[in-house]
């Protein structure tokens, strides 16, 4: 018997996937627990409308991603900070600071946790890579000056 999967079942399947059992098993374990649904056509016409929907809302966020990357990749972003005697730094630059200076500078709005970077204790000019989509990256150049 086919049936849809309501949620994951060990063993047998992921929620929203549709899978052939035993009819003793579908009917004495899966259905009184409401683990699933037998697999009519209606079912499954609502299965290939929602899968559909999410391939169309994950090429959008993909399509979203790549205009921000081209937006962002190769840019500079500065930032002044105080610094004692041998230029090191009061504190340190951190990915904090550089997500206010991109949305103070290039008027975008990134999430720290996104950077990867590691904190900058002297004036230099330090690569920081954004993860913006798994896959899709950014790369800008941060420019610390006293």
């Amino acid at each position: 018997m086919k049936v849809l999967l309501l949620q994951d079942v060990k063993d047998i399947g992921k929620k929203d996937t549709v899978v052939t059992v035993s009819d003793g098993y579908a009917r004495n374990f899966l259905f009184p627990r409401k683990l699933a649904k037998e697999a009519t056509a209606s079912v499954m016409a609502d299965v290939k409308t929602k899968e559909s929907a999410k391939a169309h809302h994950k090429r959008e966020e993909v399509k979203a991603a790549n205009e921000l990357k081209a937006k962002l990749d190769g840019k500079e972003v500065t930032i002044k900070a105080k610094a004692g005697k041998e230029g090191k730094l009061f504190g340190a630059v951190t990915t904090r600071d550089v997500a206010q200076a991109i949305k103070e500078q290039l008027k975008t709005d990134i999430d720290k946790k996104k950077l990867v970077m590691k904190d900058i204790k002297t004036f230099s000019r330090v690569d920081c890579e954004i993860k913006i989509y798994p896959e899709i990256h950014a790369k800008i150049t941060v420019n610390v000056i006293e």
